[in-house]
């Protein structure tokens, strides 16, 4: 090797800032959470077949949007947990079930949060009703 080879690089290496590298293994170690999150409420779903119209993974978690109070009410019978009821906001209350599941492949529990908007004063079963937290 002559010494002008030695300092050549291979255009397909790019050598990176170590900050560089440790935002870009932050940001898969972050994509990769949200993948498989989405994996374990998936199978959960499937295995369940509990309505989930939208899911919103996150790194931390797994946000579940669904359509009315019942198939909140069917995520607590699945899950268990505790409701949480925002203030009311223009006449509408957030419920927000706060419940988890074992990761479909670490065996860690994972928080999953399933939320329906729900207008002040509707009738709800008392069985669900009695799972808010007060």
């Amino acid at each position: 090797m002559n010494a002008s080879s030695q300092t050549q690089q291979d255009p397909m290496i790019r050598v990176r800032p170590l900050r560089e590298a440790l935002d870009l293994d932050a940001a898969e170690a972050k994509a990769r959470a949200q993948h498989r999150n989405a994996f374990t409420v998936d199978c959960l779903i499937d295995s369940t077949s509990l309505p989930a119209p939208v899911r919103i993974p996150r790194p931390e978690s797994v946000h579940v949007m669904v359509a009315d109070i019942d198939d909140l009410g069917e995520w607590l019978r699945v899950l268990g947990g505790e409701i949480h009821v925002s203030p009311e906001f223009e006449g509408v209350e957030l419920w927000t079930l706060h419940a988890s599941t074992e990761s479909a492949r670490t065996g860690d529990l994972l928080p999953v949060l399933v939320s329906v908007p729900v207008p002040a004063g509707e009738l709800v079963m008392d069985w669900i009703r009695a799972a808010v937290r007060r």
